[in-house]
């Protein structure tokens, strides 16, 4: 996979996710949903689709790589601190980690494995 496959059909499902949770406040197949955490992945996503859809490969890599470690340390923060330092007052499940591990990973994978 591309850094630019993967910045915009990952920023597109991140809008998708975050679009869904602020109308309906319900959490989607188990993932927390919180107001702030659905801003932060309309945000990333716009920035991710940005990249992915108008920016070149280089700054799809690098937005590629940016998100992708950010979601690997919210992974594995959140198995440990399920707030995340307090931002969430729900807290993250098992199924939020484990999705933004799978996220990060293929961020990383996109931006520093793979050329163009």
């Amino acid at each position: 996979m591309s850094a630019k496959t993967y910045a915009l059909w990952g920023g597109v499902i991140l809008l998708v996710l975050g679009v869904i949770g602020i109308f309906t406040g319900n959490s989607l197949a188990g993932l927390n949903s919180e107001v702030l955490e659905d801003v932060i992945h309309i945000v990333a996503g716009a920035i991710l689709a940005y990249g992915g859809w108008r920016g070149t490969a280089a700054q799809a890599s690098m937005w590629s790589k940016v998100f992708g470690i950010v979601f690997l340390v919210v992974g594995l923060v959140g198995f440990f601190d399920r707030n995340i330092f307090g931002l969430f007052s729900a807290g993250l499940g098992t199924i939020d980690n484990v999705v933004h591990l799978i996220y990060g990973a293929a961020g990383v994978y996109a931006g520093w494995m793979k050329a163009t």
